[in-house]
């Protein structure tokens, strides 16, 4: 079965305009922070996957602030059992 589109997964201009208002309260990355970087934040995450729950869908405290590299790359590893790249330094050694 195809997966659905974005918009009927949720993603429709209220979740545009949700996702906007989070975005401006919380716009650095949590990775990135955790990391000890500084990083502008593009994705409004969802911790839990909510698999079309949409009480989970819209529980702001299930939401995060990521950039666009830990988003796609990061937590989608998270999600399929992986584990994130670990960040190195300026020197090549990790942070």
């Amino acid at each position: 079965m195809p997966r659905p589109s974005a918009r009927e997964r949720g993603y429709t201009h209220r979740w545009d305009k949700a996702r906007a208002t989070y975005l401006m309260h919380h716009p650095l990355c949590v990775m990135c922070i955790k990391q000890g970087l500084v990083t502008a934040a593009k994705v409004v995450d969802h911790i839990i996957p909510h698999k079309g729950n949409q009480t989970l869908f819209w529980d702001t405290t299930n939401w995060q602030s990521l950039c666009q590299p830990h988003h796609d790359r990061d937590k989608q590893a998270i999600e399929q059992g992986g584990s994130p790249r670990q960040a190195c330094g300026d020197d090549g050694w990790p942070v």
